[in-house]
């Protein structure tokens, strides 16, 4: 995949770094969650469907690893505030729901 030329920018950069962050501790807190809650604790039907399936950690390095593909086009097609915006969802709709449940 070729980055459109002339694209590439300081912010886009940042952007899908946090994006990969935050892919990453999600996987981590869904991780914890299941083993710590079991898997019904997934709210994601699809995800706990491969979960039962494949098992954890199969089911969450592949879902991980898909959303970072999706991530790695937004950046190479220059949509680096799509990305900006899927941090921040990430942020508010799936790691601060984990952090209340595992440390609150």
């Amino acid at each position: 995949m070729r980055l459109i030329p002339g694209t590439r920018t300081r912010q886009g950069d940042v952007a899908f770094g946090l994006f990969a962050i935050m892919q990453l501790l999600d996987g981590v807190f869904t991780y914890i969650g299941i083993v710590s809650f079991g898997p019904g604790i997934e709210a994601n039907p699809l995800l706990a469907w491969y979960v039962a399936a494949f098992g954890a950690t199969t089911a969450l390095i592949g879902a991980k690893l898909v959303a970072l593909g999706c991530g790695a086009v937004l950046y190479a097609t220059a949509m680096h505030r799509t990305i900006g915006a899927l941090v921040v969802v990430y942020g508010v709709g799936a790691l601060a729901p984990w952090i209340r449940i595992l440390w609150f």
